[in-house]
């Protein structure tokens, strides 16, 4: 497994590279969801559309303010498109291909948090991982394949517990990455 050790090449990068001991997470993973392995390469490249994925997820996370507009099935397609831009955020930093993440994870948000957690995330919470199964693939909550009236399971949320775990992941994201301190330094 020594080709699969995550390789920190730029030394300007302010945030730490993926451990060694992930590997084998990494390895049982891509057995489990068919994912050709590779080898974790930070770059340049890569941090930045890092942090582009997690502005849009800021974005995206704004149409889920009380009172925007939408039903529940919406408010659900629109947090599987937060999370899955959240956690892309955090597989792009540590150095995953974007068409490796679009091939083999594609909009299973339950994938990008096995992965992301089998990376250094580390973001180890029952709830969300809870809620990412109950969005994955996020596709199904949106309106358009719902047309035949039957909903997937929901879980139990409520639009509440989803802002609140939804907040706790991007928080995360924005520590573990680095790109949370930079909106807050702007703003102060």
């Amino acid at each position: 497994m020594d080709n699969l050790i995550p390789v920190s090449s730029q030394a300007s990068l302010p945030v730490r590279p993926a451990h060694r001991a992930h590997n084998g997470e990494l390895a049982a993973l891509w057995r489990i969801y068919g994912g050709e392995p590779f080898q974790l390469l930070r770059t340049c490249e890569g941090r930045d559309l890092s942090r582009v994925r997690y502005r849009r997820a800021q974005e995206f996370q704004r149409s889920l303010e009380p009172g925007a507009p939408g039903d529940w099935t919406d408010f659900l397609y629109f947090t599987g498109i937060v999370v899955q831009l959240a956690l892309s955020s955090h597989l792009l930093d540590v150095g995953f291909p974007d068409a490796w993440c679009a091939r083999h994870i594609g909009l299973h948000v339950d994938r990008s948090l096995a992965y992301a957690n089998a990376s250094g995330f580390g973001r180890e919470c029952d709830e969300t991982e809870r809620l990412t199964q109950v969005l994955s693939p996020y596709w199904k909550w949106n309106r358009r394949h719902l047309i035949d009236g039957t909903r997937p399971d929901e879980g139990g949320f409520t639009p509440d517990n989803v802002r609140s775990l939804l907040h706790e992941l991007m928080e995360h994201v924005g520590q573990v990455t680095g790109h949370g301190r930079s909106l807050r330094r702007k703003r102060s």
